[in-house]
């Protein structure tokens, strides 16, 4: 029995997709491995589509019900006017969920090496300019900007200009990036975390896997994802490639679990998924909005109902790079998204 259907259709520049489940797996596991040997764009856009398909047996076959692991507590320190700071190897399931349900978040310092972190900015400025030079008509390299086209049973619509207002590249746009991204998820173990975490395979997703440059004179904006999200089971990890904080934009912060969504559309916040700088500090309450240092490869772990905004002032003399990579389980997956596997 044949795998896809008749509108998961190879593109015209392409080879014939595979045919059943093993073949599908079977190419992404070669391919990638020999591109982690010697990069080759046409492998990398290859992978995107293959990764892309595989996301979609993997959203078929979701439970109807999944468990988060049991919360850790004993392994989280008290609170002491600043987030825990947890390396790689003492991050677990039930640290990280007992962390999101008191502080909302989870603090890794050198999830990657700054090496690493260093060329991942690099890359993501490369796919800026890529992208700069497609729109003003002029040739670019397509391994670090090309768009990528959805399955046919999707709504086509990925709001790359709200992207680019934003300061950011989709993920899939860069099939160079992206991939450097991947393998460098992979050697952390984060889909292995994020898969416990959620108690099911993790996916991610098309519209919310972003590669990030801030402007320090582009302003935040106080949000929680869930709001525009809907109903999901999710789990985002944000992570620094880039000094930042101080000198180039960082993360504006309320350190504290909310179990329900803040008021939006008041004060300055002049829509329905924005939260007001007043709203804001009275939901850290005690504890205060905090702005964390971050340095390059440091990273954040939390869900969609932490309460957030990109912490930029025009005085800040860089800008910052980072990466956006919203996880999901597919038991309650976004509707609206198209899924990916890492």
């Amino acid at each position: 029995m044949k795998l896809f259907t008749r509108t998961q259709t190879a593109e015209p520049d392409e080879q014939p997709l595979p045919e059943t489940r093993d073949e599908l797996l079977a190419e992404i596991e070669e391919l990638d491995a020999a591109n982690r040997q010697r990069q080759k764009y046409a492998a990398e856009r290859r992978l995107l589509r293959l990764r892309h398909l595989a996301g979609f047996e993997l959203l078929d076959e979701a439970p109807s019900h999944a468990e988060y692991p049991e919360p850790d507590p004993s392994r989280l320190p008290e609170y002491s006017g600043s987030l825990p700071e947890f390396t790689p190897s003492e991050v677990t399931p039930g640290l990280l969920r007992a962390a999101i349900l008191r502080d909302g978040v989870l603090f890794v310092r050198g999830l990657l090496e700054r090496g690493e972190a260093k060329r991942l900015a690099d890359g993501i400025e490369r796919s800026f300019v890529a992208r700069d030079r497609r729109d003003a008509g002029r040739k670019s390299d397509p391994a670090y900007y090309e768009e990528f086209t959805l399955d046919p049973r999707l709504n086509p619509f990925l709001g790359r200009t709200w992207m680019k207002m934003g300061g950011g590249v989709m993920g899939v746009d860069s099939p160079r990036v992206i991939f450097e991204v991947s393998a460098a998820l992979r050697r952390v173990g984060i889909p292995e975390l994020a898969s416990a975490y959620l108690g099911e395979p993790a996916l991610l997703s098309v519209q919310k896997t972003t590669l990030r440059k801030a402007e320090p004179s582009v302003p935040g904006s106080w949000h929680q994802d869930g709001k525009f999200m809907g109903d999901v089971r999710a789990l985002n990890l944000w992570v620094a490639l880039s000094h930042c904080g101080d000198t180039a934009p960082g993360m504006d912060l309320v350190p504290r679990r909310l179990d329900s969504f803040a008021q939006t559309n008041t004060d300055e916040a002049t829509i329905d998924t924005m939260v007001s700088q007043r709203v804001a500090r009275e939901a850290a309450g005690e504890r205060g909005i905090i702005r964390p240092i971050f340095e390059p490869g440091d990273a954040l772990l939390f869900d969609e109902m932490f309460l957030h905004q990109t912490a930029a002032d025009p005085a800040m003399p860089n800008s910052r790079y980072a990466l956006e990579v919203w996880m999901f389980g597919g038991s309650a997956f976004p509707g609206s998204y198209a899924p990916m596997i890492i």
